[in-house]
């Protein structure tokens, strides 16, 4: 496997010592994500690799949007888009990359989607208002400045 030959920052991957199509791999959190300093375990299964997608479970317990909560996760290269051409290192790196970009609009756990969509538009409503605020703080200074 050629994640075990070439290491990816952020992912490690061992193979079990009973079973060969069996992986035990370790995300790290992306950096500016909200999941950013944590760990996650994860199980790669290869049923019949390369003819049929890799099987991937969460075993760490995740609030994601894409992962219910036995921690099967909704990724399209686990399913649809998955091809021989495709590594088996691409399983891991393509489940970091959904973890600092969710898709709450095709969820497998539709109340933490819903959460994720009121707390993303919170936060872009925080962003703007601070936004405004400074703006017009900027405004406000200029047209009452003392010169």
């Amino acid at each position: 496997m050629r994640l075990l030959a070439e290491p990816v920052p952020g992912i490690k991957a061992e193979p079990d010592e009973n079973n060969a199509h069996n992986f035990h791999v370790v995300i790290a959190g992306p950096q500016d994500s909200p999941f950013e300093g944590g760990t996650f375990k994860l199980e790669l299964f290869l049923p019949e690799y390369p003819t049929a997608a890799p099987k991937v479970c969460f075993m760490t317990k995740i609030d994601h949007p894409n992962v219910d909560k036995l921690g099967k996760i909704r990724l399209d290269i686990l399913k649809v888009q998955c091809s021989p051409a495709l590594q088996i290192c691409t399983a891991p790196l393509s489940i970091q990359a959904l973890l600092s970009a969710p898709s709450p609009d095709d969820p497998l756990a539709n109340d933490v989607a819903e959460q994720w969509k009121t707390t993303e538009a919170q936060a872009t409503e925080l962003e703007w208002t601070s936004l405004t605020v400074r703006t017009n703080m900027g405004k406000l200074n200029k047209h009452h400045s003392p010169h």
